[in-house]
């Protein structure tokens, strides 16, 4: 008898065992950096300078996340949201246009068309806390709280959120806001001492009221929104302790994008050399305070929690822009230096420590988190879970699908997700019907890329009727028609689109691509030639002259001054774009005494004069290279573009 319970009792012990063995869900956060490099990262690491990411690093999971154009944040932060490619999402840029009153505010909740993971989670009885993160105004109801990303600074604001309009709906539930309102800091409250590391500037200039062309300004309102999410992050998971946490932060992105150009930048001249000594060292102290950030959530963790840090995508950080002129307004909200790397590290329970995920990709992320919380990912979702990275056993996909089967819209969409007495407010003044035609743009561009002709092809058509006079519009039409085989309509939009704007790169490329498809080999090669002509950098038509193999300019006779002036003009462009304008000007000076009737030189010139503000000297030397070139295209635009500016 004694040996049956002893037997009993070790098989209670193995079964006890067994079930510590097996790992819970826990709890889960999700921390957001937007834009921050792999490459960065592993160099400040490397320097020592992010001891939190090296703790990432050396105790979790990484990889390399790899994204998907258009490289814009609001659509791919929404692709990790909800595990869906943004032509099903329907988040197509950062702008959305309120068709009452044209205004222009950053894309909203109700354009997007699937669930995200915040809906999920609440319908499967988990309680969740939402940051920050792209596209959640006007804030959806769910089990939890969403601070949405009009509650802080948005760099598509002029001074913030400051009308009654857009201040509806930040945060659900709206209770909420007083008892969040002491956590949130505007750029008032940046203090110099604060700024100190990120920025050198005088007392009186830091003092500045905002302006939107300030860049230091800018910085202030990304420096203030990054701290105050963090805050709310922070006390959210301390205070309703939520199942799943989800903090997006906008300031390395931002920072990147006023100063990138200045990262480790050498050998700099005039403003470009200003620009350095105030603020040359923000991005790389701002990757410094976001690795801080990190830590705080590293802090913050228990032993049942998972911690997932990662970026959309990545950023080419140090290269200095064709134009320095641009610097000047440093919002360059483009996808110009976004690379496709961002980061992915997973830390804490269930993390395979020391481990290296193969290829992550965007979409994966979505199905991970949802697997880590012990919530089934959905069959309809197309990436994997990253078992590679987490203990976890991937179980069938046991649900086909989150989605009701209706297309979403604002009306049987947000009558449920969003506070009624909201819902009427802003459906009164317009916001309910926001679209963004910019979003259709790229998602018509989405649906190409893809291999969706015929969706493209039709969605294109509509944008071209809105508006016919847009040449890029119709170049990239004639390119779905020619992918479906309906050569002469696209040729027909294609010479409407060169007609519109003789510069047009896509629509010199898109001939020649016809062309090559027809057979017709010379004609191909001279249009992607012009699309080089007026555009160098016209990546698509360098690699199609190189299949053909064909140079990719025609082998104009130089003589060896002209070739000597070229060698100088390109010294001269360079020196430019450093900033030294002096020495670009006297190397100009001295090219042209070598070669006085070479059209590039005077096109140079009138470059380096218009980036110094000289708008006078640049109508002279272009139109002398006009005069020598009187067919050339550019000259002609340019002349045209530089004249009705000057007559404003």
């Amino acid at each position: 008898m004694r040996r049956r319970c002893l037997l009993a009792l070790a098989a209670f012990v193995l079964l006890v065992q067994a079930c510590r063995s097996k790992p819970s869900p826990g709890r889960l956060i999700v921390l957001g950096l937007d834009g921050m490099d792999p490459e960065v990262v592993d160099l400040l690491m490397s320097e020592g300078k992010l001891p939190h990411f090296a703790r990432l690093r050396r105790e979790g999971a990484y990889g390399r996340l790899i994204s998907q154009k258009p490289l814009l944040s609001p659509i791919i932060w929404t692709t990790i949201a909800t595990g869906k490619p943004p032509e099903q999402h329907g988040i197509g840029h950062f702008v959305a246009v309120n068709e009452q009153s044209g205004e222009q505010l950053p894309v909203t909740s109700q354009m997007r068309k699937t669930k995200a993971l915040w809906n999920i989670f609440s319908d499967a009885g988990r309680r969740v806390a939402v940051v920050g993160w792209w596209a959640t105004w006007p804030a959806e109801s769910i089990h939890g709280t969403i601070v949405s990303d009009h509650t802080c600074y948005h760099f598509l604001f002029s001074e913030g959120v400051t009308g009654a309009a857009t201040s509806l709906g930040m945060i659900s539930p709206a209770e909420k806001e007083q008892e969040l309102a002491p956590l949130v800091r505007r750029p008032g409250d940046i203090t110099p001492d604060e700024a100190a590391r990120f920025v050198h500037v005088s007392a009186e200039e830091f003092g500045r009221p905002f302006a939107f062309d300030d860049a230091l300004g800018h910085f202030k309102w990304a420096l203030a929104t990054a701290d105050s999410y963090r805050r709310i992050g922070l006390y959210l998971w301390q205070h309703e302790r939520p199942d799943v946490l989800m903090v997006y932060i906008e300031g390395t992105d931002s920072t990147a994008h006023l100063f990138g150009h200045l990262f480790r930048a050498k050998g700099l001249a005039g403003e470009l050399a200003a620009q350095r000594e105030r603020y040359g060292n923000a991005v790389e102290e701002m990757y410094r305070y976001a690795d801080g950030i990190v830590g705080d959530f590293i802090d913050a963790l228990d032993g049942d929690t998972t911690l997932v840090v990662l970026s959309d995508h990545g950023f080419e950080l140090g290269a200095l822009p064709e134009d320095p002129s641009k610097t000047r307004d440093m919002r360059r909200v483009s996808e110009r230096y976004h690379r496709l790397e961002g980061i992915l590290y997973l830390y804490g329970n269930r993390v395979k420590a020391r481990s290296r995920v193969d290829r992550p990709k965007i979409l994966d992320v979505a199905p991970t988190v949802l697997a880590l919380a012990g919530v089934s990912p959905a069959a309809d979702m197309p990436g994997r879970v990253l078992d590679d990275a987490v203990d976890i056993t991937v179980a069938p996909r046991a649900v086909a699908s989150y989605e009701t089967g209706e297309r979403v819209t604002a009306e049987n969409k947000t009558d449920a997700a969003v506070d009624p007495a909201v819902l009427a407010r802003l459906r009164s003044l317009g916001y309910l019907g926001a679209q963004s035609p910019k979003g259709e743009r790229n998602l018509a561009a989405v649906d190409f890329d893809a291999g969706h002709y015929a969706q493209a092809a039709e969605a294109y058509t509509k944008l071209v009727q809105q508006q016919p006079d847009d040449g890029d519009l119709r170049a990239s039409l004639a390119g779905a028609l020619g992918a479906l085989g309906r050569y002469d309509e696209a040729l027909e939009q294609l010479a409407v689109a060169i007609r519109l704007d003789p510069i047009n790169a896509e629509a010199y490329h898109n001939r020649g691509a016809i062309y090559e498809r027809q057979g017709k080999r010379e004609a191909a090669i001279t249009e992607y030639r012009n699309a080089l002509r007026y555009n160098p950098q016209y990546e698509p038509s360098r690699q199609a002259l190189q299949r053909l193999g064909a140079a990719p300019a025609q082998a104009a006779p130089q003589t060896e001054s002209e070739k000597l002036a070229t060698a100088m003009a390109e010294r001269a462009s360079q020196a430019a774009r450093r900033g030294d304008y002096r020495s670009a000007l006297n190397t100009l000076d001295e090219a042209a005494r070598i070669a006085p009737r070479y059209a590039l030189v005077y096109q140079y010139r009138s470059n380096v004069a218009y980036l110094m503000g000289d708008r006078e000297g640049a109508i002279a030397a272009l139109k002398k290279a006009l005069g020598l070139e009187p067919d050339n295209a550019l000259f002609q635009t340019n002349l045209r573009r530089l004249e009705q500016a000057s007559a404003r």
